[in-house]
């Protein structure tokens, strides 16, 4: 069987009528496929590290309240994409009345990587990503949906960013390019290229 975006579209399609049809164990299978990509699709869309866990873990309990209401398996990925960016943007929403700070305006970090996180990172790495969040924020999204899902599937991208599947490619060449410009032209990167 092919590994292609198509192939892994088709399984998840497959293990979501097969959790439709009463064989709960294909929601393991869906979670296991899914839940970086909407994890991303939530941290893309504001939420802040744990905000991100809770977002997709409340998309999850909505699918399972739902399931019934999904006529094609095939859509499950656009359904799941939707409820993420729903409720990524009500808890930004919700965050942004309550976390102020003194001077009554939002913490500009609250989506910036915690302590833990830093701590783990090499000094490449942080540059690395000190130069992606630099990015405009259609490449910095769409890097970071791209960079943490094995092949994605361009319908999927294209559901979770409201990009056209034929952009995708040429975004995300024009994304590299700007990035690897500004790397090539830091010195602290040490000229890797």
């Amino acid at each position: 069987m092919s590994a292609g975006p198509e192939a892994a579209h088709q399984r998840v399609a497959e293990a979501f009528a097969a959790y439709r049809a009463g064989q709960t164990e294909a929601m393991a299978e869906l979670v296991d496929s899914l839940t970086p990509l909407l994890w991303h699709v939530a941290r893309s869309h504001g939420c802040a590290r744990e905000g991100a866990e809770d977002v997709v873990q409340t998309a999850w309990l909505r699918l399972v309240d739902h399931a019934e209401e999904i006529r094609e398996p095939e859509a499950v990925v656009g359904w799941l994409v939707v409820a993420v960016k729903r409720e990524a943007w009500r808890v930004s929403r919700q965050d942004r009345q309550t976390e102020h700070d003194e001077t009554g305006t939002v913490d500009p970090g609250a989506t910036d990587p915690g302590p833990e996180v830093l701590a783990v990172l090499t000094e490449q790495q942080r540059l690395l990503w000190e130069h992606v969040h630099g990015l405009p924020e259609r490449c910095h999204q769409l890097l970071r949906v791209v960079a943490f899902w094995h092949r994605p599937d361009y319908e999927q991208v294209s559901a979770a960013l409201g990009m056209p599947r034929g952009s995708i490619g040429p975004t995300r060449g024009r994304c590299l390019d700007k990035l690897r410009t500004a790397l090539t032209s830091d010195p602290r990167w040490g000229g890797r290229g």
